[in-house]
């Protein structure tokens, strides 16, 4: 039988079982609506306000500044937008975010463009750090809010997000950070790092898909995403998602308590691979070295498209990825990649590499042992390998 490595844990990761275990009574034995006056409600709102706690004590947030929503994307989408909505006059009209920001960030930015505001994209030097100087420059007397990722989805460039957030504090402008995939994996201390708003999905972190968070500061003027029977504090209305909820909180309780152990084993193992892979002529590590999450790879290959790699790769049981799942089924490169000064050729020919709880020194020896000849491969039929 043919064996299975999963390398693409930025994308999503599977549902710990202690997780599951957790979940499971929310979806048959306590299966109130949380806005039920009866004990059956009564149970989902208390497991829904106990999960709340939980998670707003990781981030040294309260309680009641966590949203509940359906994911990181959502909650990106309700900080730009209903933060712009919010704030919007006559003098007030520019959002500032970078050139390597995530879709569920660009998107929500083109539509207020459309709308009349004013959106500027920060550069990013070639390690994938945001210009510090650009931003100070930037910011104006019209400038609402700043969207800054803690570290990007492809590079795992990680961000000097206290730095960032002190700027935005003396000029007055709201800061937000899309944490989806920091969340439990860095420290993050939102009154100590003067975050407004941040946003985190479960599904990164062992826990399920369909649920996520968008941390809100006391006192940040921000609209309602979803209209209705007003739930999460008149914010996000429609029937909470009980069992993804406490789900969510038991995955960030045991990632966040495992965080610094395993940050330090997969070093290591991220380490030992990018050491042996430069080996390879005409490749080069995409993102910081020094700045970088401790489980992510962004690769290139000279001469090589990344799609073919990925697809030799699934032969030998291998999943990994070009970029970001989001974007992964379209044929542009990638605007990280491009951001970074990479050419279109260099950015076609990337791969990102991603561990996890389950990967092993002998998975990382496994790849390592089909990857070179994949490469050399795909080079000798190659009609860039001379470009």
């Amino acid at each position: 039988m043919l064996k299975r490595i999963y390398l693409d844990h930025a994308a999503t990761t599977p549902v710990r079982e202690e997780v599951l275990k957790e979940m499971q009574p929310y979806f048959s034995q306590k299966f109130g609506n949380a806005s039920s006056l009866h004990s059956f409600g009564r149970e989902a709102r208390d497991a829904i306000e106990k999960s709340r706690t939980i998670l707003a004590k990781i981030i040294n947030a309260e309680p009641e500044e966590i949203i509940f929503t359906s994911g990181g994307t959502e909650a990106d989408n309700m900080a730009i937008k209903e933060t712009a909505f919010a704030n919007r006059d006559k003098s007030r009209n520019e959002i500032i975010t970078s050139k390597i920001e995530h879709d569920a960030i660009i998107e929500p930015c083109k539509l207020l463009e459309k709308l009349g505001f004013k959106i500027t994209c920060l550069n990013v030097n070639k390690e994938g750090i945001v210009d510090l100087e650009q931003l100070k420059k930037t910011i104006t007397p019209k400038t609402i809010l700043v969207s800054i990722m803690h570290a990007n989805n492809e590079i795992g460039t990680i961000q000097p997000i206290e730095e960032i957030a002190r700027i935005c504090k003396t000029r007055e402008v709201y800061f937000h950070t899309d944490a989806v995939q920091t969340f439990c994996k860095e420290k993050i201390d939102v009154k100590k790092m003067n975050i407004d708003m941040l946003s985190a999905s479960s599904h990164k972190i062992y826990g399920p898909k369909g649920v996520g968070f968008l941390y809100i500061k006391k006192g940040t003027k921000i609209g309602a995403l979803i209209h209705g029977g007003g739930h999460e504090f008149g914010l996000r209305s429609g029937t909470e998602n009980v069992a993804g909820i406490v789900g969510f909180a038991k995955a960030a309780e045991l990632m966040n308590k495992e965080r610094e152990k395993e940050n330090l084993r997969l070093k290591k193992l991220r380490d030992k691979f990018i050491q042996e892979i430069l080996k390879i002529k005409g490749t080069n590590i995409n993102g910081s070295l020094r700045q970088r999450l401790s489980n992510n790879v962004n690769i290139s290959f000279k001469g090589v498209e990344g799609e073919g790699i990925v697809l030799k790769l699934d032969k030998y049981g291998i999943a990994i990825s070009t970029g970001s799942a989001c974007s992964s089924k379209s044929l542009e490169p990638s605007h990280v990649l491009l951001a970074l000064g990479l050419s279109h050729l260099d950015a076609h020919g990337s791969l990102r590499i991603t561990l996890g709880r389950s990967n092993t020194e002998k998975d990382i020896n496994y790849l390592l042992s089909v990857l070179p000849k994949i490469i050399e491969e795909l080079r000798r039929i190659s009609p860039f390998k001379n470009v």
